[in-house]
């Protein structure tokens, strides 16, 4: 261990794997915001840290199944001149099961079609809410741990980078789930971006890799242009109190 602590190279490996994980969560804590969001706010601190729990104990479990996981990357499926492996179709369906929950919820957004049956449903929403976080946590937690598999060869490396990155995403998920509560705008944003990620996965399912790079500077992006949206519409308000 003491090996371990003095080796710049480990550090290095820490660091970069830390900031991977980090990046890697930042789906999730937009996934888990945007579910909760229609839950009463007592409700909805306990499902963020439900789900962020068990995207912890999700990564950890699977670190431990290392062999396993190796194993979900060879094929198992031949057709139309694709190979899938497990690790592929779990992908394909998480992606589309992003793409067919985000749209669902932007139809709902514009539609407001969902008020009344949310109130006759109550009883049971924090209970959907939660199967569908650990859906997707299943998802996004093979896919990031996959990934670090590939980085760090030392597997106290990985665990210390996931359980790092999971208190960044626990710290910053309440922030970022009451702003895309009070801003129904951003919280269409974070719907688009759920689309977007959600056509990532299924393209890796096809073998398509699409740098996230690109997808990220994209969401940062938008996310800075709403920011200055959010911000003006304040500036305008507080403008307009004393003349009102």
């Amino acid at each position: 261990m003491m090996e371990l602590l003095a080796s710049p190279e480990a550090w290095a490996a820490l660091l970069t794997l830390t900031a991977l994980e980090i990046v890697l969560g930042i789906d999730n804590v937009i996934f888990i915001s945007v579910l909760v969001s229609r839950l009463p706010e007592p409700q909805a601190h306990r499902a963020r840290q439900i789900g962020l729990a068990l995207a912890l104990v999700f990564r950890l479990v699977l670190l431990s199944l290392l062999v396993w996981l190796i194993g979900l990357t060879e094929p198992v499926l031949s057709t139309l001149g694709y190979s899938f492996s497990w690790r592929d179709l779990i992908l394909i369906g998480g992606g589309l099961f992003l793409i067919a929950k985000a749209t669902h919820e932007i139809h709902g957004e514009v539609e407001s079609a969902h008020d009344a049956s949310e109130k006759k449903s109550a009883g049971n929403a924090f209970f959907w809410v939660i199967i569908q976080i650990i859906v997707i946590d299943l998802v996004f937690s093979l896919d990031s741990i996959i990934t670090a598999i590939g980085m760090a060869e030392d597997i106290r490396i990985m665990i210390a980078a996931v359980v790092i990155a999971c208190a960044v995403m626990y710290v910053s998920a309440g922030p970022v789930s009451r702003f895309v509560a009070e801003h129904p705008t951003t919280k269409m944003l974070a719907l688009a971006f759920l689309v977007l990620i959600g056509v990532a996965l299924v393209a890796d399912g096809f073998q398509f890799h699409i740098p996230r790079g690109y997808i990220y500077f994209a969401i940062a992006f938008s996310a800075a242009v709403e920011l200055f949206n959010v911000l003006a519409r304040r500036n305008r308000r507080k403008t307009e109190k004393p003349g009102g």
